[in-house]
Parts: C-alpha cells; structure tokens; sequence
C-alpha cells in the first residue's frame, strides 16, 4: 500500500506551502501537485495520480476541495477510486472514510457535497446580485483592462504592425500580447487589419 498525497491550487499567485507542510508530516511516497483551477477534472496531475492507482493506494489530500470542486465531478472521483479498490483521506473532512464500505461515509459524502455545492452557487449568486446592482448605481466599471494604452508590449506591437514587416502571428510571437488583445485595440483605433496565415 502507497501513501499518496495531492496538491492543488488554482494560480500561480496561490501557495500550496500549507497544503506542502500539512502532507509532508504524513511521510507519503509520493506527491503529485499542479496549478490549475479545479472546475475541470481534465489535469494532468489527477489523470496521472488516478491511472497509477493501485490496490491498496491511500490518497491523502487537505481537503475536499483541493481535488474537486463540484459534486458531481466528487462522485465520480470517488467512483473512479474504489473501482481501483484504493481510497481517499481528508486531514479537513475528517468524516470522509472510504477505506471500507461504509454506508454512513457515503451518505455524509453526499451531505458534505451538496453543502459545499449550495456555499458555492450562493457566492456566484451574490456577486451576481453585486455586479447587478452596481451596474444600476452605475459604478460597475467591469473588468480592469489589462493593456493600457501605454503599455510597451502593445506599442511594440502596433508599430510592428504598422511597418508591415511582421505577420499578426509574428508579432504577437514577439511581443507576448494575443491575438484578441492585438485586433481589439487595432479595431478601437479604426486600422484595419490584414489577412493573416
């Protein structure tokens, strides 16, 4: 049997120090760990960790929502797990106990993952009654842009551009600014821009 840990966050700006420092007391075999939100169960990480699962496997996570976030994406998860005849462990939800069929553990799965899933579409709706009624008071300014005007990778840009030297997907290659940002700003300018491969 092989203790394995799982690590998570969603943006390089996150710290996963105190999932690290949590996990590393357990002396775990091996960790796997990434960098991408958890509203897909598409990463690589957690498709590697599920295809080498073994008999046996224990996977030790801090909590549930380090591994997913939704509760259907939960349950198949798990399904996914004692298909492989391994388990789960949560160090938060302590009531989480697959490591046997356990009636009770599944039920308070089910439980726990509705609670999680309603805390969730409560914040969206909030900040969607937020956004609403700010947008009414008009003082809802969106998202801040990214590119300013002065910004120098978007001047580079548009003087490569205006030189006509340098293909769209050349410049954007050169100066790290994408596409969109590239032809939006060419479009509020009134450029018009040429065909590209």
């Amino acid at each position: 049997m092989r203790k394995i840990g799982y690590i998570r966050v969603s943006s390089e700006g996150q710290n996963s120090a105190r999932q690290k420092e949590q996990l590393n007391k357990l002396d775990l075999d091996i960790i796997y760990e990434e960098v991408i939100s958890g509203a897909t169960m598409e990463r690589k990480e957690l498709q590697k960790l599920l295809s080498d699962l073994q008999p046996g496997d224990a996977i030790y996570i801090t909590d549930l929502t380090r591994i997913t976030r939704s509760t259907k994406d939960l349950f198949s998860l798990v399904e996914v797990i004692k298909k492989k005849k391994a388990f789960i462990v949560s160090l938060k939800d302590t009531w989480l106990n697959l490591s046997d069929d356990n009636p009770y553990s599944d039920f308070l799965l089910t439980v726990m993952a509705g609670v999680n899933q309603l805390e969730r579409d409560l914040i969206r709706m909030r900040q969607k009654e937020g956004i609403a009624l700010a947008k009414k008071e008009g003082k809802f300014k969106g998202r801040l842009p990214r590119y300013t005007d002065n910004h120098e990778g978007l001047q580079y840009a548009l003087k490569l551009y205006d030189e006509g030297d340098f293909s769209i997907n050349k410049i954007c290659e050169l100066t790290k600014i994408s596409k969109s940002t590239l032809y939006r700003t060419l479009n509020k300018n009134n450029n018009v821009y040429r065909r590209t491969k």
